[in-house]
């Protein structure tokens, strides 16, 4: 089916900036969930919510064998550990790069759910004050969130309502260029659960009948290593789409879809991965393959949990990854593109 996927450009970046300004740091599904499930609902696709908080997609095909795909809506973020005369200090979610949390906006969140904006800060934030402004070492010990909020002492922080244990959400600072470029935090993972969207829709606009019953399952911590140790009944293999490496030695690119050989958990499935690098090459798509000695997915969770289904990775190129990243429309394109090939389209 020749299907227009760069028709649908406008599509994906507006639902990309909706769904990467809705906070959802690792564990806090409550606001990413009714989001989603609004787009289930205008596509006419059934939606779940598992009791651990993640969350289903799923297509009806003519067989009840399912074909599924895993991305994660959770980011990286941080969570309230104490309070201190200057203000807060904090525990990290996930392996980001410290400093590029340094003089970014954030917003904490209460469990009673009042927002107060605030901002990641070194402990010492001053050229003109401390002597070691710009060499101090970006830890959790040396940083702390300043809140906007007249507060002089650990008292009024309470009197906010602000407790240990409350989440800690970073602006996501999502830009779209007039040249097709997606800068923002939080690409890996957002960028694959929005070519998901995209590809139901277009799966509604075309009319497609699928042979097999499609699960698309949203995970929330992917971050924190357990995202997909549970998954929907009836799969027979697992996509992952999650983000593609770029750097040192890698041949992918913010252009490219990536499929991922090997990563920290070890070899993806063999005929597997075989497949999509035919499919790929076969539809003149820009791929690369490439090894990612230093990363994990929700195909290792799922592996870990015990699972005897075979498993295999891609995804868009993403620069810059775990700080301020950034990616491509031609690499979310090829990425769509064999999302479509892989269920059959």
């Amino acid at each position: 089916m020749n299907i227009d996927v760069k028709s649908y450009k406008q599509f994906y970046f507006d639902t990309a900036i909706k769904i990467f300004n809705t906070p959802s740091p690792t564990g806090y599904y409550t606001e990413i969930e009714s989001v989603l499930k609004q787009y289930a609902d205008d596509l006419g696709v059934k939606f779940e919510r598992t009791n651990k908080g993640c969350f289903i997609f799923t297509v009806q095909g003519e067989d009840q064998s399912a074909l599924g795909l895993a991305a994660h809506a959770d980011t990286l973020g941080a969570m309230v550990r104490s309070i201190s005369p200057s203000g807060i200090k904090f525990t990290k979610i996930g392996g980001p790069i410290l400093s590029t949390f340094d003089g970014e906006y954030c917003t904490v969140i209460t469990r009673k759910g009042k927002k107060y904006s605030g901002t990641f800060l070194s402990t010492s934030p001053s050229k003109h004050v401390y002597t070691d402004g710009d060499t101090l070492l970006h830890t959790e010990e040396n940083m702390y969130v300043r809140l906007d909020e007249n507060i002089k002492t650990p008292a009024d922080v309470d009197k906010l309502g602000i407790r240990a244990g409350d989440y800690i959400a970073l602006d996501p600072k999502t830009t779209v260029t007039s040249s097709g470029y997606l800068k923002s935090r939080f690409i890996d993972d957002k960028a694959s659960v929005v070519a998901f969207i995209t590809v139901l829709k277009i799966i509604k606009d075309y009319n497609i009948k699928l042979k097999n019953t499609v699960k698309m399952l949203v995970t929330m911590y992917e971050e924190v290593g357990h995202g997909a140790s549970f998954i929907p009944e009836n799969i027979v293999k697992m996509l992952c789409v999650d983000m593609g490496c770029i750097g040192k030695d890698l041949t992918c690119t913010e252009h490219t879809v990536s499929i991922c050989a090997k990563d920290s958990h070890g070899p993806y499935d063999y005929d597997f991965t075989n497949q999509l690098i035919k499919l790929a090459e076969d539809n003149n798509l820009d791929f690369a393959v490439d090894v990612y000695p230093y990363y994990g997915s929700d195909v290792g969770a799922m592996w870990s949990a015990g699972y005897d289904i075979p498993g295999a990775l891609i995804g868009t190129g993403v620069h810059a990854s775990h700080g301020m990243e950034r990616t491509h429309f031609d690499g979310i394109e090829n990425t769509i593109k064999l999302i479509l090939l892989y269920l059959g389209v």
